[in-house]
């Protein structure tokens, strides 16, 4: 498992006002992850955007290729292996925004003979106390096990539906499939005063997984939708919002 952290210096300025920070970036593996910190000195809000999977616009102005896996982005409260699961989502979980409405900004794709579908993701987290948070952008089928969780944290492991090497492949029945490139692109844009720092990767992120019972290893679009009670839902505080 390799974890992609950011460090770039612009970025940092960036945040240090407000505003948004653009990254893109090619996994290794479907059990890569990427993690960055955020500190907001002030309260404020962090939205997060991918474009890897539908392709769009990001704020650099960046045109991103359609074409990347569907990730899965979630917002941790704090940093390390204690930071605390705040919300998280992914096509193939049942808290996804109605599609195709969650896409836009980013585009929607083909997947087989299937038309019009969404799989990036868009999540406002609003009201945010000052401090520090970590951002997680990982495949959708690599989701970490704290989403599951009633009081779940970064190092708690992933439940890995992976087959833990490439290609990427999203489907929207077994038989009705892409096979993705390994590309990913996130915008963070915060309000507020902030600053971004790469996250350590000291702790241990394995772990056993989840026993979930599914009989295909790729996701199903609309289908796969493991419930209330199985899935985090957005604490009251600090605020979040699936849009």
């Amino acid at each position: 498992m390799r974890l992609h952290c950011l460090v770039l210096p612009v970025c940092l300025a960036a945040l240090s006002a407000g505003g948004t920070i653009s990254d893109t970036g090619t996994f290794s593996t479907p059990e890569d992850t990427f993690l960055v910190s955020i500190t907001l000195t002030s309260p404020g809000n962090i939205t997060l955007q991918t474009y890897g999977f539908g392709g769009g616009t990001n704020a650099a102005s960046t045109l991103i290729a359609p074409g990347g896996f569907d990730p899965f982005v979630g917002l941790f409260q704090g940093t390390g292996a204690t930071a605390l699961f705040l919300d998280g989502t992914a096509d193939n979980l049942s808290n996804y925004g109605s599609e195709p409405s969650a896409c836009p900004p980013a585009g929607l794709v083909t997947i087989g003979s299937v038309a019009g579908q969404c799989g990036d993701v868009r999540l406002t987290f609003t009201g945010l106390a000052a401090g520090t948070y970590t951002v997680l952008l990982s495949d959708a089928d690599y989701v970490p096990n704290a989403v599951y969780e009633t009081t779940g944290h970064l190092g708690d492991g992933f439940s890995d539906l992976t087959t833990g090497s490439l290609p990427f492949q999203t489907c929207y029945d077994a038989s009705d499939c892409n096979t993705d490139s390994a590309n990913w692109a996130l915008d963070i844009t915060t309000t507020g005063s902030a600053a971004s720092a790469p996250e350590p990767a000291s702790f241990g992120l394995a772990g056993t997984g989840l026993a979930l019972a599914v009989g295909f290893s790729r996701r199903f679009r609309s289908i796969l939708s493991r419930g209330a009670a199985a899935r985090r839902i957005a604490r009251p505080s600090p605020s979040s919002a699936v849009l």
